[in-house]
C-alpha cells in the first residue's frame, strides 16, 4: 500500500550545526524533497551530516506561488520537508503559507522541533519568562515601530522581538522612549562562537552600541514587563513595599527572587524594586 504524502515542518539549528537533533536529521534524510529559503544554507547542513536529498528554493518571494504545486506533490504521495535557514519554519517566517494551505486541504502536517531563538534569548536574558509575548519583527518605519511598542508596553508581560543588526540601535532607542524604566537584554549570535548578551536599560544599551562599529548577526531583544494597561498595582503601596522588602531580607530570600516576586505584586518594573532592595539592604 502506498504511503500517504505529508508535510513535515523541521526545526533546524539557529547557529551551531551540532544542535541538529537525530530526529530532525532522520526526517530530512527520509524526505523526497526539502523546501528551504536558501539552498546554499541548507546544503551546508546536509553536507555536514552526509544527507543527499533534493533541495528546492522556497523563500518568501516564490513560496506563495509554488504552494499549490507543493500540495499536488504531497497529495501524490511525496513527503515534503519544510525548513528555514535557522529555527522553526512558520514562526515569524513565510513557512506559515504552505502549513496553512496544507491544513486547509486536509493534508497531514507534522512537526520536528528544533532550537528556538525566542526561548534561548529568554533563558539568557535574566528577565521573567513565566509570561511573555513574542512580537516577531517590528515595523521598519520609525512611527509605526513606536506605535507598535506603545501597544506592546500595555500588555504588562515580558516582550521578545527579533531585529536585524542594521536596525537594532534604532529599535533600542525607541524602546527607551516608550519604556524608559524597563530592563532590556540584547542577545545576538545565539549558539555561535561569539554569542553575546548585553543587559541594562535601553538608554544604557544605546550607550554601549554607540561605542561599537556596528553589530553582526541576527538579534533578539527581550524587554522587561510592566503594569498591564487598565490594571493598577495590587494594593502594594510604598510603605507596604518597604515592609515586604524588609520581611524578605530578614527571611534570607535572594534579592533577585525577592525583586521578581514584589515586582509582580506591585506592578512596578523589577529594576526599580531591585534598586529599592539594594538601598534597604545597605
Amino acid at each position: 500500500m502506498a504511503v500517504a504524502g505529508r508535510l513535515i515542518v523541521v526545526g533546524t539549528p539557529i547557529g551551531n550545526l551540532s544542535d541538529a537533533s537525530p530526529r530532525s536529521l532522520s526526517a530530512l534524510a527520509e524526505a523526497d524533497v526539502i523546501l528551504c529559503e536558501d539552498t546554499r544554507v541548507t546544503a551546508k547542513l546536509l553536507a555536514r551530516f552526509d544527507i543527499h536529498v533534493r533541495l528546492e528554493r522556497a523563500d518568501e518571494n516564490v513560496l506563495r506561488s509554488r504552494t499549490p504545486h507543493i500540495l499536488e506533490r504531497i497529495s501524490a504521495g511525496e513527503v515534503v520537508a519544510l525548513v528555514s535557514d535557522a529555527g522553526m519554519p512558520a514562526i515569524s517566517d513565510p513557512g506559515q503559507v504552505p502549513v496553512d494551505a496544507a491544513l486547509d486541504a486536509g493534508i497531514d502536517v507534522s512537526v520536528v522541533p528544533g532550537p528556538s531563538a525566542v526561548t534561548c534569548a529568554l533563558a539568557l536574558s535574566g528577565l521573567d519568562s513565566s509570561r511573555f509575548l513574542f512580537a516577531g519583527f517590528l515595523p521598519r518605519k520609525a512611527g509605526a515601530r513606536k506605535a507598535d511598542l506603545e501597544e506592546l508596553a500595555k500588555t504588562g508581560v515580558t516582550l521578545v522581538v527579533y531585529e536585524s543588526p542594521n536596525r537594532v540601535a534604532a529599535t533600542i532607542e525607541a524602546i527607551g522612549e516608550v519604556m524608559p524604566g524597563r530592563r532590556v537584554a540584547l542577545v545576538r549570535e545565539l549558539t555561535k562562537l561569539h554569542e553575546e548578551v548585553l543587559r541594562g536599560t535601553a538608554a544604557e544599551l544605546s550607550d554601549m552600541l554607540a561605542e561599537r562599529d556596528g553589530l553582526r548577526g541576527e538579534c533578539v531583544i527581550v524587554v522587561e514587563g510592566g503594569t498591564r494597561e487598565g490594571e493598577g498595582a495590587s494594593g502594594l503601596g510604598p510603605d507596604e513595599l518597604d515592609d515586604a522588602i524588609r520581611a524578605g531580607l530578614q527571611a534570607g530570600e535572594p534579592k533577585s527572587a525577592l525583586a521578581k516576586r514584589l515586582a509582580a505584586a506591585s506592578g512596578l518594573p523589577r529594576q526599580a524594586v531591585y534598586d529599592r532592595i539594594l538601598e534597604m539592604g545597605e
